[in-house]
């Protein structure tokens, strides 16, 4: 099975749970990957056939930041099926981790797949 992986995507937005979180902007680092089939892209080096990392990154930052969510498991769910709908992935892996939300831990996170291989 051929991915297109995307590392630790940093978005900036409104994201908790606490009134102090719903007043100041907190990174959030996305971690992506999907299936694709890279087979007719590489054969033909034709960017047509190529699932675009940088869409798809830019469509996931503005889905994220266009209003405050509460809670990372909605940002892994709203992810996976941006991902899966809009740019037809049949399977996707999203990883979303908080740093700094725990002060002992350097982030925490979920981590959610959808889809079938």
């Amino acid at each position: 099975m051929d991915k297109v992986l995307i590392s630790q995507l940093k978005v900036e937005t409104v994201i908790g749970i606490y009134e102090w979180e719903k007043q100041i902007h907190q990174n959030l680092l996305i971690d992506l990957e999907m299936a694709w089939d890279n087979r007719q892209a590489a054969d033909s080096d034709d960017y047509q056939y190529a699932l675009c990392y940088e869409t798809v990154s830019n469509r996931l930052t503005a889905l994220i930041t266009e209003k405050p969510i509460e809670l990372i498991e909605t940002v892994a769910e709203l992810c996976a099926k941006c991902v899966m709908t809009e740019f037809d992935v049949p399977w996707v892996k999203v990883k979303v981790m908080k740093p700094g939300a725990v002060p002992t831990a350097t982030a925490v996170g979920v981590e959610i797949e959808r889809g079938h291989l």
